[in-house]
């Protein structure tokens, strides 16, 4: 077995001791870095090249030695209305997923009349600054079309009817963004919690069945057969029921043909409950499927106020994901739920938590993000990477 090199950033109340990759004594010999551009980026790329060598650099600049992708999910809103959002996005992230425009309930709030524009929008952001797009999300139990769940509900549409809808549902979103977008979340969160988890009681799984996941990536694959194709869902990242309930799922899917290429494992820690410090393990057994993983929704919440302890939890946390995803040959996207406090989801969700991202309500980065700077920096290069 290879030798790893260990890293400590920080100090964690659990203990702060991650790998991050082969020792530069094992690794495979690597081409001398290529010379530092003699102009800057071009605009919307993150303003001037930072010296080579150092560590201060974007997130994005790091994670390219590594071939792997490093994302955030984007608030259009923001997007469209706040210019330091926008440049730190472009700057800071190679990748981007939508944090709800690509939401059916978005996509096609009145039944049969799609609203583009800001998933679109979106996509144009993602072209213009060199960045690949992860959908979020085709089939998913919660933000659905008001229309939808009421014709459930109501007995006038019926299950045939749900199969069409649906099937048309993921064949015209995939097929319009057909070669924009990189991979997708095909079904996101369909397994229920707890020690014996079982797939989630949703319109989907009661009105088309338990192949119902089966059927939306064979759908998903004949509108984009180029498109990367995920099942993705929280309180997975280690070893625990239900990631082993996605492992056999994915074992049985793979089996069968089904066009499964990946499992997303969307990260949303909090500092209060234990670490998943097997994540490299439990990501390991998915990469020996020969299926890609990702981290997709990464963030790490605690209560608040801040203190010097809890930054410390918070860089260890995030630096623990980064590094087993690090460890990975197939992990290709370490993605985080929004990167600013300014805009992020987490107080509205969990009442007295916050500070969860990288970046402070005034974009300022956080001791998280240095860490993750810091892994990305020093972490060996294996070879056979991914190619993000």
């Amino acid at each position: 077995m290879k030798k790893l090199r260990i890293v400590m950033v920080g100090v964690l109340t659990a203990g702060a001791l991650y790998a991050v990759g082969p020792s530069a004594a094992t690794a495979a010999p690597q081409p001398p870095a290529p010379p530092a551009p003699a102009t800057p980026p071009k605009p919307g790329h993150g303003g001037p090249a930072p010296a080579p060598g150092t560590i201060d650099q974007p997130l994005r600049v790091l994670a390219a030695k590594h071939g792997l992708g490093v994302g955030t999910a984007i608030d259009v809103n923001a997007l469209a209305n706040d210019a330091a959002y926008r440049e730190r996005a472009a700057r800071e992230f190679s990748a981007v997923t939508a944090e709800n425009v690509m939401k059916w309930e978005s996509l096609e709030p009145v039944r049969g009349q799609y609203n583009w524009g800001p998933a679109d929008e979106l996509v144009e952001f993602a072209r213009r600054n060199g960045q690949k797009i992860h959908g979020h999300t085709l089939l998913w139990h919660n933000q659905l079309p008001g229309w939808l769940t009421q014709g459930v509900a109501d007995g006038s549409i019926d299950s045939a009817e749900l199969r069409s809808i649906v099937k048309n549902h993921i064949t015209t979103v995939v097929k319009r963004y057909r070669g924009k977008v990189r991979s997708w979340d095909v079904v996101n969160e369909a397994f229920t919690d707890g020690d014996n988890p079982v797939l989630r009681d949703t319109i989907f799984r009661r009105l088309l069945g338990p192949d119902y996941i089966a059927d939306a990536l064979r759908w998903a694959h004949a509108a984009d057969p180029k498109a990367k194709l995920f099942l993705n869902d929280y309180a997975i990242d280690g070893i625990n029921p239900k990631s082993t309930a996605y492992y056999e799922l994915a074992k049985t899917l793979r089996r069968q043909g089904v066009p499964l290429h990946g499992i997303g494992f969307q990260g949303h820690l909090d500092l209060q409950y234990p670490l998943p410090i097997d994540a490299p393990q439990n990501l390991a057994r998915f990469d020996q499927l020969g299926l890609e993983t990702a981290f997709t929704e990464v963030d790490v919440r605690y209560f608040l106020p801040t203190d010097t302890y809890k930054e410390a939890g918070q860089v260890g946390s995030f630096n623990t994901l980064l590094s087993a995803c690090l460890l990975t040959p197939r992990c290709v996207m370490f993605t985080v739920w929004g990167f600013t406090d300014r805009y992020s989801w987490v107080p509205d969700a969990f009442s007295g938590q916050g500070a969860a991202t990288p970046f402070d309500e005034n974009l300022a980065p956080k001791a998280a993000y240095r860490g993750l700077q810091q892994v990305l920096a020093t972490a060996s290069v294996p070879h056979g990477r991914r190619g993000f």
